[in-house]
């Protein structure tokens, strides 16, 4: 019998739970395939080894941005290469729940449903990244408390209030941590005239990157191209020229959820001030996050315990209670 399969298909990381076993498989979201044989050289973690580093007839990409599929074939290949490792095949075809920004367009939903169902997918069913987030959370979303969650992916921010197991009130924005990433990227380009790729950017974020001042004293030493001779150049990084260099996609974050708590129904807004607000998310382990909305908004923030896997242990428990929590997923557009 195929085990059930629940995907959460995000712009940077793809994990998947099988029922009854937990979490099987957690990669990144990166292929590399030869440009002139259309080959698939390499998927997750070997494909993102490889971004940055590659000849010109090799190309390692990412083809989810901002949440949405940008290349179709390609994106179905990923996730066909992807099931294949964790033991779909053609007389082995599961049913699969797959995790997807609220913010997905009509046709974005069509497109994630026909690439998972060609990848070997009997039934393809969809459910909302801030509502699995909030059961895999251990949030008690069927009672009648406001309940809200704040999901900050690769390429999208979500805020979602939730109640009596339904969506009361969200507000995504497609922005995520690559946008971190690019700021960055861009900032030390202007500023000190060096080119630095994706991955040192992500470093950059992880040393001295944050939302609010919190220690400053650490200083990051970071190595590229000189634009201008092209020789290798070494300059000193500080936290607050990054958190400067970053505060354009960090202000849309916290703004969205600001406007998200002033669409919140009165009485749901005082369950807030109890509650507090829970992160779950790549993107929430930015240093200074928590400290950051804590000021913005006056709520209590908690960091759940495993914020990078919320959203698919909590579509990995919609499998294991398919019956029960049927209800939590987006209606079929066919």
């Amino acid at each position: 019998m195929p085990r059930d399969l629940a995907i959460d298909l995000g712009t940077a990381n793809t994990l998947v739970y099988a029922r009854g076993r937990g979490i099987v498989l957690n990669e990144p979201t990166v292929i590399a395939l030869n440009t002139q044989t259309h080959e698939v050289l390499a998927v997750g973690h070997d494909a993102w080894q490889m971004i940055g580093r590659t000849p010109g007839n090799i190309m390692a990409a990412r083809p989810l941005r901002k949440g949405a599929i940008t290349d179709f074939d390609i994106t179905e290949r990923m996730i066909r290469l992807l099931l294949q490792r964790v033991g779909v095949s053609r007389l082995n075809r599961p049913k699969v729940l797959i995790c997807v920004p609220s913010a997905i367009t009509a046709v974005e939903r069509r497109a994630v449903q026909e690439a998972t169902r060609h990848a070997g997918a009997s039934e393809v069913y969809l459910i909302e990244q801030p509502m699995a987030a909030a059961i895999g959370a251990g949030l008690p979303i069927h009672e009648p408390v406001g309940n809200m969650v704040v999901d900050i992916g690769g390429g999208t921010t979500e805020t979602a209030v939730i109640s009596l197991g339904g969506i009361v009130a969200i507000e995504p924005v497609r922005v995520g941590s690559f946008d971190i990433d690019y700021s960055i990227q861009n900032y030390v380009r202007r500023e000190y005239g060096i080119a630095v790729g994706e991955r040192t950017a992500e470093e950059i974020k992880i040393a001295v990157g944050s939302a609010y001042a919190v220690n400053d004293d650490v200083k990051a030493e970071v190595r590229g191209r000189d634009v201008t001779t092209g020789l290798p150049k070494t300059v000193i990084l500080a936290p607050a020229e990054i958190r400067e260099a970053i505060a354009e996609p960090v202000a849309s974050m916290v703004d969205s959820v600001v406007k998200c708590l002033g669409n919140a129904p009165p009485e749901l807004s005082h369950d807030l001030i109890n509650e507090g607000i829970y992160m779950v998310g790549g993107g929430s382990l930015l240093q200074g996050f928590a400290e950051r909305l804590v000021k913005e908004t006056e709520l209590t923030v908690h960091m759940v315990n495993a914020p990078l896997e919320s959203v698919v242990l909590g579509a990995g428990q919609c499998l294991e209670s398919f019956d029960k929590l049927k209800d939590t997923f987006m209606r079929s557009e066919r």
